[in-house]
């Protein structure tokens, strides 16, 4: 830890993050800080697979279609159509370093290719239903060995270091940023960081709702930081809620993949009843926000704790082949997925919004990426199309390395020390846990799948209070991981519901019971930083 000055700092450790760094490694010294360990993120969590035209009687063209539909109206054209184009070469690219995705020899591209919801045509490709696992262990053996890139674990970023923070830059025309300061959970020691380009690759802020198919790593602190650095954060109101979560009381944040209702899973009442039909005539294949929305009301409206995912009319034999590791997990759990259905509840899973980027990466910082689900580049509109999530990570991820490969060195100030002179150990860390539980807690109840003004109004006063006690406890105490990330959930929950508050419709993810109508004109809900 004694040199902390890279050519390039990656703050995360997912899909987006690894592709970046691989894809600098030959001309530039990398370190990737991730929090916990280097496959905790949900990158890893991933099941279904990665969208591209790879078929034959498929195409970019209609790739894009599908996106644009999902998207509801708010999908970036051109952004969705350089990603569906660049989609082929980026599976490629996979296979490259050595993925192995499920192969079907009867279909000429030589790999099984899934549907989903939203999409027209079978065009998923995996790797049994374990995709995002068998994508990290395959990248993140190519990152151990190459000599170019440091990995530090249990290290969690605090703050973005830029120009307007030094005195000596604080007149400067362009902002920039210069690193960040890292807390070092090994040894509760913050160090400075000094980049020529930072990069935030964080993921999601989807631990913000009480019931996610996240793990705990996805608090929003690549947004975070953005936003208190003064990057435009972007359509924060469209969270995607996964409508198939397990429902089960030792089966935290499993999810059951959408590529099961593509497969021919049914979703049924505790009677037996299908449902879907009476919401939409896509019935179990209608895009997420429809499938979550459907359920959310059924389960209202009868008082049910769960409905039921049915795939057991299917073969035993394609049920262990197609999904072996969600027939594996709940036969330990005491359902057998070949004889009964799955118990299933809706469950907060990707966050739409985020930092403003163009096609390459770049927010509105000099010097400053954000990537993967951190960013917000006008792919997913007001509702991610399944799948496409992980392909973002890769195709954003590559173009940003070729925007920073071609970046002058710039000389970097000496930056100053992180400064714990004023403060001392917390002296009540419970409050910490308490103000998580009731953050989370509120956001399920009022920023859910339907909302209304006034929850949304009683969210942003609940808010605002805990910010006053996390502020005070970020002042007086010396920062701490649970800490840190209390901050940025908070930040993310009132981003969130700040843009919720300024949509006046309903639109893709979000349902106003206000407004229940859809404007004609689609437009972003863009935030920015007020200059302190």
């Amino acid at each position: 830890m004694s040199n902390n000055n890279f050519d390039t700092l990656i703050i995360g450790s997912g899909l987006a993050g690894f592709t970046l760094a691989l894809h600098l490694a030959q001309t530039k010294k990398i370190c990737i800080v991730t929090k916990q360990a280097v496959d905790a993120g949900a990158s890893s969590w991933a099941q279904g697979g990665i969208a591209a035209a790879l078929s034959n009687d498929d195409s970019p063209l209609k790739h894009v279609q599908d996106t644009l539909v999902a998207g509801a109206g708010l999908c970036d054209e051109e952004i969705t159509q350089y990603i569906a184009e660049n989609a082929p070469r980026a599976i490629h690219w996979l296979i490259d370093q050595g993925v192995h995705f499920t192969s079907d020899q009867n279909n000429a591209t030589g790999y099984h290719l899934t549907k989903e919801g939203g999409h027209s045509i079978r065009r998923i490709i995996h790797s049994g239903d374990a995709t995002g696992k068998a994508v990290q262990q395959a990248l993140i053996e190519r990152i151990k060995t190459h000599q170019n890139i440091c990995v530090l674990e249990q290290h969690i970023a605090i703050d973005l270091i830029t120009s307007d923070k030094l005195s000596n830059h604080k007149d400067s025309q362009h902002k920039q940023c210069f690193g960040a300061y890292i807390l070092d959970k090994n040894n509760d020691t913050v160090y400075t960081f000094t980049a020529q380009n930072t990069v935030l690759a964080t993921g999601g802020a989807s631990k913000v709702y009480l019931y996610t198919t996240n793990p705990d790593t996805a608090t929003g602190d690549g947004i975070a930081m953005g936003w208190r650095a003064g990057c435009q954060i972007a359509n924060m109101e469209f969270i995607q809620f996964h409508p198939t979560c397990l429902y089960h009381p030792h089966a935290k944040s499993f999810l059951i993949s959408e590529a099961v209702r593509g497969e021919g899973g049914l979703l049924k009442l505790p009677s037996g009843e299908r449902f879907m039909p009476w919401h939409d005539q896509r019935a179990e294949l209608a895009p997420r926000d429809i499938v979550a929305r459907a359920i959310d009301f059924e389960m209202k409206k009868r008082g049910l704790d769960c409905v039921y995912l049915d795939i057991s009319h299917k073969p035993i034999a394609f049920l262990r082949k197609h999904f072996p590791t969600i027939y594996a997990r709940c036969l330990e759990l005491g359902i057998d997925i070949t004889k009964e259905p799955i118990p299933v509840v809706p469950a907060a899973h990707y966050t739409c919004g985020g930092v403003v980027t163009d096609k390459h990466g770049k927010t509105d910082l000099n010097n400053l990426y954000a990537i993967g689900e951190t960013a917000h580049t006008g792919l997913h509109g007001a509702n991610r199309l399944a799948s496409n999530s992980l392909l973002e990570c890769l195709v954003i991820a590559q173009a940003a390395g070729n925007d920073i490969t071609n970046q002058p060195t710039r000389s970097l100030p000496k930056l100053p020390d992180w400064d714990e002179s004023r403060v001392t150990d917390a002296d009540e860390e419970i409050v910490i846990s308490h103000n998580w539980d009731e953050l989370r807690r509120f956001m399920w109840s009022y920023v859910g799948i339907v909302r209304t003004t006034k929850r949304l109004q009683r969210a942003q006063r609940r808010i605002e209070l805990l910010r006053e006690e996390i502020h005070e406890y970020y002042t007086n105490f010396r920062v701490t991981s649970d800490l840190l990330e209390l901050r940025n959930l908070v930040d993310s929950a009132d981003l969130i519901v700040r843009s919720a508050m300024l949509r006046h419709e309903s639109r893709g993810l979000h349902y106003s019971k206000d407004y229940p109508n859809t404007l004609p004109i689609a437009q972003n809900t863009v935030l920015k930083k007020e200059i302190e």
